[in-house]
């Protein structure tokens, strides 16, 4: 570890790690090692600097990718639960309730996708959607070769 560094850039590659790896099954120790601190420092040092310990600071990421995922996808809670990298569905749901103040699944019914909310009809929306007409006379002329007088 450099010295000429300040410390708070150690805990950035640990943060960094939590925000790139929330779906793997990173620890505490993980992003230690990779802020190249002892676990018990990294930690206090973490929890001072950022304001929250690294365990919950990883565990806001993975509930947050799970919020956006609930409202953009149509995959089960279980399914998202494994994908943002928890193993038990019963304390990601108590956890997502903590944080959000609802549960999964009425987080998900409370932001319905945007394409059921679109008071466009189908039919205007495919019109727009494809593309202009053209005729290969719309091409630009070549550039005729230039020459140079001396």
């Amino acid at each position: 570890m450099t010295t000429d560094l300040p410390p708070a850039r150690h805990l950035l590659r640990g943060r960094d790690l939590a925000d790139a790896r929330y779906a793997d099954a990173i620890s505490v120790s993980d992003m230690a090692g990779a802020a190249g601190l002892s676990r018990a420092h990294f930690s206090r040092e973490f929890r001072r600097t950022f304001g929250e310990t690294p365990h919950r600071y990883l565990l806001t990421r993975r509930l947050e990718r799970a919020a956006a995922l609930l409202r953009s996808t149509d995959r089960t809670v279980l399914d998202i639960c494994l994908l943002v990298g928890l193993e038990s569905v019963g304390s990601f749901t108590t956890s997502f309730r903590r944080m959000f103040g609802t549960s999964p699944l009425a987080y998900r019914a409370a932001h319905p996708p945007a394409s059921n909310l679109a008071r466009v009809p189908a039919c205007i929306v495919r019109a727009h959607a494809r593309p202009e007409n053209r005729t290969f006379r719309e091409d630009p002329a070549p550039v005729s070769s230039v020459t140079c007088d001396p």
